[in-house]
């Protein structure tokens, strides 16, 4: 399992130089510049600030020099953030960030699981249609709809809830955690399903059934190990995703996490702040998916198999 861990890693370093080299051609090829916004500044001072950020050398050469600062974990200063670095900027983003992405994975889990067993468990009935529905429905409800939704219902019109805020008070975490972890409880839903019923096709659930077994030892302690694979192997992705993808929720309900950086990074043409942001999360989504993996081999003997002959 190691060797295969250090294999996914090496093929991480050609992946995450694509994402660099791609990131940096685009923003740097995009109309305008960092301090083209800026208002009656003297020309001599955008030279100035161009010299003092290395963006009056060629172009090939501040790849390199960006490259280089990368390798050694530095993403650079930002360049609308005076006197903060991106690398300070994301540390301080981090937590709240991640703290919602982990609220929204135990809401994904929670929702998810109990949908997918309970519709596995009879097919192709009410107990089935009812939660694949509402499966369906969260898939196609994309977050900037559903937050408002709930903003309106519990915050305004029921008002059990604070529409904004993140750790200000009491219950100003529900609503921001349901709308970016009801997405991928839809997912997880149809993923539990599907690796349920195929584990309880199986002629071992069969032969635990024959023995007596009563149904719930049968589910939690032999079809869910097998049945939840494909689950296991999502939560990878999934995660990163969160963390990646939560600037809407963050926009909405006013969290201070990496959403609003990234958000403002883009409309500042913050070169640094895009760049810094970009590689963070897509050594997120590798790692995440790494251990995501490792973690569906060490369930599944058939894929550890399958890992150590590919090794």
């Amino acid at each position: 399992m190691w060797r295969f861990a250090l294999n996914r890693l090496l093929q991480a370093i050609p992946v995450l130089l694509i994402v660099i080299s791609a990131t940096f051609m685009l923003v740097h090829s995009a109309p305008g510049g960092p301090f083209s916004a800026d208002k009656a500044v003297p020309p001599e001072v955008i030279k100035a600030l161009e010299a003092q950020y290395n963006l009056d050398q060629p172009l090939w050469k501040q790849y390199i020099s960006y490259l280089g600062d990368v390798m050694q974990g530095d993403f650079g200063p930002s360049f609308k953030y005076s006197g903060r670095t991106v690398n300070e900027l994301i540390a301080a983003g981090i937590p709240a960030t991640a703290e919602l992405a982990l609220y929204a994975m135990m809401v994904a889990l929670i929702i998810g699981v109990s949908a997918g067993v309970a519709a596995a468990m009879r097919p192709n009935t009410m107990q089935d249609y009812v939660p694949m529905s509402a499966a369906m429905l969260g898939i196609c409800m994309p977050s900037f709809l559903l937050g408002p939704l709930l903003v309106l219902i519990f915050g305004i019109y029921l008002e059990w809830l604070p529409v904004s805020g993140w750790g200000d008070m009491p219950g100003d975490k529900i609503m921001p955690s349901i709308t970016l972890g009801t997405g991928y409880a839809a997912y997880i839903a149809r993923l539990s399903r599907g690796g349920m019923l195929e584990v309880l096709s199986q002629d071992y659930i069969r032969t635990a059934r024959a023995k007596g077994l009563s149904e719930p030892v049968i589910i939690f302690k032999h079809a869910m190990r097998g049945g939840l694979i494909p689950v296991v192997a999502f939560l990878g992705p999934a995660f990163a995703g969160l963390l990646g993808g939560s600037f809407v929720v963050e926009t909405i309900f006013q969290i201070p996490g990496l959403g609003r950086f990234y958000v403002q990074a883009a409309f500042n043409r913050d070169y640094t702040m895009i760049l810094g942001m970009t590689i963070f999360f897509a050594t997120l989504i590798i790692l995440f998916n790494l251990l995501s993996d490792m973690l569906a081999i060490w369930l599944d003997p058939k894929l550890r198999q399958q890992a150590r002959g590919n090794n």
